[in-house]
């Protein structure tokens, strides 16, 4: 079908190259990790491509009506994950934004006194971005701290078919040994092997003695033990739960850019890569395209175009589109078994997680506070109040008690004997008492686990 023009895209990335991250390969909690200056140019180059499809006039997938020398706010929106990577995911942001709006001298301001101010770093533009931190919102860091998936993992490492590409390979399991420095190699630790690929490209020592083949079976083992742990052909399986989190953000934003009254033209997702590997399993692109269900390559994107068909079929279609890191362009991918651009309506699905509720509810996490939950929040709110309600008392009685010293001390003493009158106690509590009664009854001790990112011991047993 012939589409006549593209009304809006989301843009899910990966990071750009990073220092070596140690994961945990049974809850993947994980250390801090540190951008490479050549990742900061894989994703600086990546925005200067997207540049040149979607905001240049000449190109066919131009986003018609959208502002390429300055960036106007309303049509741009930025999602960065936090939490694990955080730091790498902010810098590659960042470094992308900069190639897709790069520093332009119209990015000024002429003063009253008729002085014309160019913005830093000959017109440097500023895009905000939203950072996603998992304590608030789970759609971009959905797996950790999620018993279902913790559960998920655990069945993987006993299945039978784990345990068949175990035996197949111990050999190369052995023969790496003297590469990863004493760190477990087994096939739960696959991630592991992930090593000599990142010191192939920062170490040179390091890069000639290890045996050219090796880096193949690493990454080989690596991408079975992620696509088993991130991905699945059910759609609504736990082992997608990566993708069926970012889908909400899809679904979303494809509202927003086909409804003419809301000017978003240009989604950004920055993330890492376990989304990828679930989306490709979830919506069956895998099926036609297996190499795809592995881990991709730092820089990845994947490019959802949404387009508007020329008449007589003026529906809203979609096209699906990746690059697989830094290589090449990016190529036509096609999503619940349809062959061409799939309609909107089609594309729908109900597998996504909509809320940090719902996500809890499939995790079974039960005990973890969701501050964006009306129902938690009204507990939280409840004992903040409580403790407001129970402070100012305090001060009230405080208050109340210098008045009447003060008072006593400014007193006129009589002659004469003092008489003071008894009375009964009718069943008064001390101060203390009634402060941790009112405690009690108002308000209740509510548990918050935000979650551990990263692992306890002090030196590290897994990477990647």
């Amino acid at each position: 079908m012939l589409l006549s023009k593209v009304l809006g895209v989301i843009i899910i990335a990966r990071n750009g190259d990073r220092y070596n991250m140690y994961q945990d390969p049974n809850t993947y909690a994980a250390s801090n990790a540190e951008t490479t200056a050549l990742g900061e140019v894989e994703s600086n180059s990546l925005g200067a491509l997207l540049r040149s499809i979607y905001l240049d006039s000449s190109s066919p997938s131009y986003i018609e009506g959208v502002r390429s020398d300055l960036v106007d706010n309303n049509e741009l929106k930025v999602r960065v994950k936090a939490g694990m990577e955080g730091t790498v995911v902010f810098d590659s942001a960042i470094a992308l934004l900069q190639g897709l709006f790069p520093p332009n001298k119209n990015n000024k301001i002429v003063l009253a006194n008729e002085t014309t101010v160019v913005a830093p770093l000959g017109g440097y533009q500023y895009v905000p971005v939203e950072t996603v931190e998992p304590g608030n919102d789970r759609s971009l860091e959905s797996w950790t701290n999620c018993p279902a998936f913790e559960k998920h993992i655990k069945e993987f490492y006993s299945s039978s078919e784990f345990k068949d590409k175990a035996k197949q390979a111990a050999p190369f399991m052995d023969s790496i040994k003297d590469f990863v420095f004493g760190r477990p190699t087994t096939l739960e630790n696959a991630v592991t092997p992930r090593f000599p690929p990142l010191s192939l490209t920062h170490n040179k020592t390091y890069a000639h003695r290890l045996p050219p083949s090796f880096v193949e079976q690493a990454r080989h083992w690596a991408n079975f033990h992620e696509a088993g742990v991130f991905g699945s052909d059910e759609i609504n399986d736990i082992a997608n739960v990566a993708g069926r989190t970012i889908m909400h953000t899809i679904l979303t934003s494809l509202e927003r850019i086909a409804f003419n009254g809301d000017p978003l033209q240009f989604m950004l997702i920055e993330t890492t890569y376990q989304p990828f590997i679930s989306f490709f399993h979830q919506t069956g692109i895998t099926q036609e395209r297996p190499e795809l269900k592995g881990m991709p390559d730092y820089a990845s994107a994947i490019a959802i175009e949404l387009r508007r068909g020329s008449p007589p079929d003026v529906r809203d279609f979609l096209r699906v589109r990746f690059r697989n890191g830094t290589a090449g362009g990016f190529s036509d991918v096609h999503v619940f078994g349809h062959h061409a651009d799939i309609p909107l309506t089609e594309f729908i699905t109900n597998a996504a997680i909509t809320s940090n509720r719902q996500w809890k509810q499939v995790c079974g996490a039960g005990n973890v506070v969701d501050l964006f939950d009306s129902d938690s929040a009204s507990h939280v709110q409840a004992a903040f109040t409580g403790a407001f309600v129970f402070v100012a008392l305090l001060g009230f009685l405080m208050v109340t008690k210098l008045i009447k010293r003060a008072r006593a001390r400014r007193a006129v003493r009589l002659e004469g004997e003092e008489v003071s009158q008894t009375i009964n106690d009718y069943g008064s509590i001390t101060r203390k008492e009634a402060g941790y009664r009112y405690r009690s009854q108002e308000s209740a001790e509510i548990p918050f686990d935000y979650g551990l990112y990263y692992p306890a011991d002090v030196e590290p047993r897994w990477f990647i």
